[in-house]
């Protein structure tokens, strides 16, 4: 396994990370073990949950996720060897995350009760990598290239945000910070606020990426890379859909999309099955798996530190760990690159 330094920090995380979104609603606890035992061992390090976990939240499950981990890790005794990134949400209008709150908002009250009780899940008096898991100003990011503007008056200033943050990494209960599905605006702003202001610099951002949404390389990419910025690449299938098993209509028992497809439009555009389908050809003419293709793309891109793996079984995760061990020849990359321009971006 390769390990980069997460932004401009010391702290040393596996080029691939774990995540862990399904557990305790489609993955039982014993599912997450053996996923993590795997994973642990072939020398990931780098684990990513949010307090929003397990997916679709829920007021019953909100929480499971963390404490799964924090089990696990409390049977192997190996916190001091485990990156931990968890996330809190932006706004929204769940009710039932905040004690006596109709919504959810990045101040610094709601980071506080959010702060301990991800402390209090995890069972740990750190966080290594606490990120916002979107922003607190409306954006369209879960879907669309353009930006809808809209005025609204009470958006908490991504200055008070940051010096809360800033706080608790003086008090050690954060290590580093990062931001999550933003623009290029968004993540200069905090850069940008973090020198001017003296605060504590971001050191990643989490962002979709995979063959069906380059998006990130058009303006991020660039500020990525200079400003060290690392990101942490997730949906790199997809939400599966790159493995080409909803192809013609599929819809395998069991799976995501049978499962919660309601929350997954984003990959069911008009293009996505024809480049789907391309892609797939690419690694049949190449040999590959196309999983393992897909994956290895997002991985030795520059402005990537690490590429977040999900998988509902450890056959899946066996398969996807694999991808780092793969190498992808340059016609490889340029078959991959004239499917781009043919279908481009077809699932921002």
């Amino acid at each position: 396994m390769i390990y980069k330094n997460l932004g401009h920090s010391n702290i040393k995380v596996s080029k691939i990370c774990l995540g862990t979104m399904t557990w305790g609603e489609q993955n039982t606890e014993n599912d997450a073990f053996k996923q993590m035992d795997m994973a642990f061992d072939y020398g990931v390090n780098f684990f990513d949950t949010a307090e929003l976990y397990p997916i679709p939240p829920s007021s019953k499950t909100q929480g499971e996720t963390s404490r799964i981990i924090s089990r696990w890790i409390k049977s192997k005794k190996n916190r001091n060897k485990v990156i931990i990134a968890d996330k809190i949400v932006g706004r929204s209008k769940m009710d039932w995350f905040r004690n006596g709150t109709n919504e959810t908002r990045l101040d610094r009250k709601q980071i506080k009760f959010a702060l301990e009780n991800s402390l209090k899940n995890l069972n740990t008096d750190y966080i290594d990598l606490y990120q916002l898991h979107w922003p607190d100003r409306p954006l369209n990011v879960f879907s669309g290239l353009e930006y809808r503007h809209k005025e609204i008056d009470d958006v908490i200033p991504i200055y008070e945000t940051l010096e809360c943050l800033n706080d608790f990494v003086k008090e050690g209960k954060i290590r580093t910070i990062g931001i999550s599905n933003e623009t290029a605006w968004g993540t200069f702003e905090f850069i940008k606020t973090g020198e001017v202001k003296k605060l504590e610099k971001i050191v990643s951002i989490q962002n979709p990426y995979n063959l069906l949404n380059r998006s990130f390389e058009v303006g991020i990419s660039e500020i990525s890379i200079r400003e060290s910025v690392g990101l942490l690449a997730y949906s790199p299938l997809a939400s599966g859909t790159l493995s080409g098993k909803y192809l013609d209509g599929k819809l395998p028992s069991g799976s995501r999309l049978e499962l919660f497809g309601d929350r997954y439009p984003r990959y069911r555009t008009e293009n996505a099955e024809p480049a789907i389908k391309e892609y797939v050809n690419i690694s049949k003419k190449f040999n590959l798996d196309i999983c393992q293709m897909a994956i290895k793309f997002c991985e030795i891109q520059p402005f990537v530190t690490s590429v977040i793996i999900g998988a509902t079984n450890t056959d899946q995760l066996e398969k996807n760990l694999k991808s780092h061990e793969i190498e992808l020849d340059d016609q490889v990359i340029t078959d991959i690159n004239e499917i781009q321009k043919k279908y481009s971006n077809p699932c921002p």
